[in-house]
């Protein structure tokens, strides 16, 4: 592992194994969002956690960006800089995983932030929560910067990320904050040739086995910038191909709703067609075969446009 790793500045007063909270930020050419990001992450209400930066192969001032970071941070919490080849956001979150000494797993993208009290309600709600084990961590809102609440309806219950979309129909984007065990238990599948893989793939399959504890606090801002991955996403798919058709396949297998196993079939196909010889077999039942012709002529359309 190649990790390229600038100085670890830690607080004296901290003893690693106590961290409550691993913030983790994936970043590939994003230098000039990482300073206000800092700022962010300096408002925090505890220090309670690490801030741990993995650099996906930037070849921006990303890591002379952070050295002045960490050159000028106070010590008050401690800050770690790995930089690997570039490989995808969800290589770099493995990494992360790996690396990481909180017991929770907070994944803060570069030109995010965290409201001031975002790691103190993350505490406070997973203290409520921690013996139990069927809890795979704690889930609160996303927001625009203007205060405007991404996923609604709004609610609090326990539940896994599947139960979220297809039982209490959330839309959105939802900050899951995850116990760091459970990611290592279930790690990104990393393909060769694809720097692509979705966060449901994992998300998903976490919900076989665990739920959330899902309060309404907001503990993420989020604005979508334009040439990020959410502009880029079917493009992003095609080049991905396998990983996509992973994601739909499992999806189409999963107790949700009729009509998602459908659009998740139909998925499959548009980018079944992106797979130049070797699918990695990835496979639908049979029966699903039927809605192919919607989902090639959803590729064709794909390729048209992108």
């Amino acid at each position: 592992m190649d990790t390229n790793t600038l100085p670890y500045i830690e607080n004296v007063n901290f003893l690693h194994n106590n961290l409550m909270t691993t913030i983790f930020t994936p970043t590939y050419n994003r230098a000039g969002f990482l300073m206000p990001l800092y700022d962010s992450i300096k408002k925090q209400s505890s220090r309670d956690f690490e801030w741990v930066i993995v650099d996906d192969g930037s070849t921006d001032s990303t890591h002379s960006t952070v050295a002045e970071i960490i050159s000028s941070h106070d010590g008050s919490f401690p800050i770690r800089y790995f930089k690997k080849p570039n490989g995808g956001k969800h290589t770099a979150i493995n990494m992360g995983v790996n690396v990481a000494e909180g017991e929770l797993f907070l994944i803060l993208d570069s030109d995010d932030e965290l409201p001031p009290t975002a790691i103190e309600t993350i505490e406070k709600r997973y203290k409520m929560i921690m013996a139990n084990k069927t809890l795979s961590g704690v889930c609160g809102y996303m927001a625009h910067r203007n205060g405007e609440i991404i996923g609604k309806p709004i609610i609090n219950t326990t539940a896994s990320s599947l139960e979220l979309r297809y039982k209490h129909n959330i839309s959105g984007d939802m900050c899951e904050v995850f116990r760091t065990s459970v990611l290592k238990e279930f790690p990104f599948p990393e393909i060769s040739g694809e720097k692509f893989c979705p966060e449901a793939l994992v998300w998903n399959r976490i919900a076989q086995k665990y739920r959330l504890l899902v309060f309404p606090d907001v503990i993420y801002l989020r604005d979508y910038i334009d040439g990020g991955l959410t502009d880029n996403i079917v493009r992003i798919r095609m080049n991905s191909p396998i990983a996509s058709m992973m994601t739909y396949a499992e999806l189409n297998g999963y107790d949700v709703p009729l009509k998602e196993k459908a659009k998740a079939a139909i998925n499959f196909w548009r980018f079944r067609l992106c797979c130049k010889g070797n699918s990695n077999g990835q496979r639908i039942g049979a029966v699903w075969n039927v809605l192919a012709p919607i989902g090639i002529i959803m590729h064709l359309r794909d390729k048209w446009l992108h």
